[in-house]
């Protein structure tokens, strides 16, 4: 199983975006993504590094795979 990449905020919105997920709304340093038939909204803070945690959940509410994902940066 690949590890969890360390990656900023930045650079995880343009994967997720990627994925098909589209920039709602911003509010101070958080991006807020939909997606369409999602039930979920993900938001991302512009950080210059995401936990481990945080990157986990986010990953987990969008649906997406860890190998996707580091396909996707």
């Amino acid at each position: 199983m690949p590890k969890l990449p360390r990656i900023s905020g930045k650079k995880a919105v343009k994967a997720f975006q990627r994925a098909g997920w589209e920039i709602s709304r911003q509010r101070g340093s958080h991006v807020v993504l939909t997606k369409k038939g999602s039930i979920y909204t993900i938001s991302i803070p512009q950080h210059k590094e995401l936990g481990p945690g945080l990157l986990r959940s986010l990953l987990r509410k969008a649906e997406i795979g860890l190998g996707e994902f580091i396909e996707l940066v």
